[in-house]
């Protein structure tokens, strides 16, 4: 027997809400066949089963949530439901209607009661014009022999609309007035986000630190081998890669920038790990490339597009996103110029890219030129890193990408 673990979907993550089972109790699952979704604060993904056989108990139900580690299913690798023996199939019981008890015939369903027709016979003509103006012909007084319902009598009813003789008809209420509000919860992931940012904004001084970065260079770079780029690894060339490289180079620079805060001691981490933030419809998530400083710009951006990928398709593993050491969030990818992003604990610093745009700029001999421009910021924890500090960080990243000379390809 295999227990199924609520995992650890991030270092400060303790619980999960287990929002769907993917598989019901005996299903037959395969080892890595996702078996049921979570909620976190981090991600909403999938789980996979981490053993093939019978999904033989769940012991926690959809919408619970429990801590980390805890045994949510148990699964059966010999393929044998829990309470079944090999070879005996489990006939399905049909429970007894409702007032019946166990073991007694069911008692003779009566037929419905015919529904009375208005007195006196009623002529085909009279039979269509009810059905084609929906009228209740119980509510219509025949005027012909024997109370029979005539064309007179409807074309009547239809004119005045009610029947002669009888009381008017109240009519029908007015439609309520369109609600001004709407209330809606919050989703388990937005409300974690909530939780997380405040407790970032609470625990970190946040400073931010803005600079301009000639991304021209750059630009002219992969504008030469997008198409390339496209046509034989089958993914767009984006800036993102190319500032992520230049990050990792400035946090070898200045260790610092990768550290993180433990009471009063500094952490200094020996992997540059880089978050990076991904949009989703419900929320974000910031998986982690492992070891970004030995990646090229092609490796960056094939773990961006990948991790990317997965992250919306909620197939992103546990350990990718936990142990990141530093993040950036390209909020320049909606049209932003710049931001003052949150810092992603236990992190103390988070890099915000605003977007390339072809810019008129004062170049040597007062000059105008048009150049990429994109402003790139640093938003730092204050209590661990001073506004030079961050500044000669974001000077080592800015000198990376304006004066770029790694090759691509």
């Amino acid at each position: 027997m295999t227990d199924v673990v609520m995992p650890q979907m991030g270092e400060s993550i303790v619980e999960g809400t287990l929002t769907k089972w993917l598989k019901k109790s005996g299903d037959r699952v395969e080892r890595d066949e996702m078996l049921f979704e979570i909620s976190t604060d981090k991600v909403d993904t999938e789980i996979p089963a981490p053993a093939a056989g019978t999904l033989a108990e769940i012991l926690v139900e959809q919408g619970q949530t429990v801590a980390i580690n805890t045994v949510v299913a148990r699964i059966d690798e010999t393929g044998v439901p829990v309470g079944q023996a090999p070879g005996l199939p489990v006939p399905p019981v049909e429970p007894p209607p409702v007032g019946q008890a166990p073991g007694l015939p069911a008692p003779p369903v009566e037929p419905p009661p015919p529904i009375e027709e208005p007195a006196g016979s009623l002529s085909p003509l009279v039979r269509r014009m009810a059905r084609e103006h929906n009228i209740d012909l119980r509510l219509v007084k025949g005027t012909g022999a024997g109370g029979r319902i005539t064309k007179q009598d409807l074309e009547a009813y239809l004119a005045v609309g009610q029947a002669p003789g009888l009381p008017t008809a109240p009519p029908p209420p007015a439609p309520a007035p369109a609600p001004k509000t709407r209330l809606e919860p919050m989703s388990l992931m937005r409300t974690r986000i909530a939780e997380h940012m405040i407790l970032s904004r609470r625990t970190s001084a946040h400073v931010t630190t803005m600079h301009k970065v000639d991304m021209t260079r750059v630009a002219k770079l992969r504008e030469r081998h997008k198409d390339e780029v496209q046509t034989r690894h089958g993914f767009a060339l984006t800036y993102l890669p190319f500032i992520t490289r230049a990050a990792a180079e400035a946090l070898r620079a200045f260790p610092i920038l990768n550290a993180s805060l433990d009471g009063s001691n500094i952490v200094y981490h020996n992997e540059i790990n880089i978050g990076i933030a991904v949009a989703l419809e419900s929320g974000l998530i910031v998986p982690v490339i492992r070891n970004a400083d030995e990646k090229s710009v092609l490796g960056l951006q094939r773990a961006i597009v990948d991790l990317a990928t997965r992250s919306r398709s909620r197939q992103l593993k546990p350990d990718e996103v936990q142990g990141g050491t530093f993040s950036i969030t390209n909020f320049g990818s909606f049209g932003s110029l710049f931001g003052t992003p949150i810092i992603n604990q236990p992190q103390v610093a988070i890099l915000g890219v605003g977007v390339v745009e072809k810019t008129p700029v004062v170049t040597h001999g007062d000059a105008i030129a048009i150049r990429s421009i994109s402003y790139i910021g640093l938003t730092f924890d204050h209590r661990l890193i001073d506004g030079a500090l961050a500044d000669q960080f974001m000077t080592r990243l800015k000198s990376a990408l304006e004066n770029w000379s790694e090759e691509v390809l």
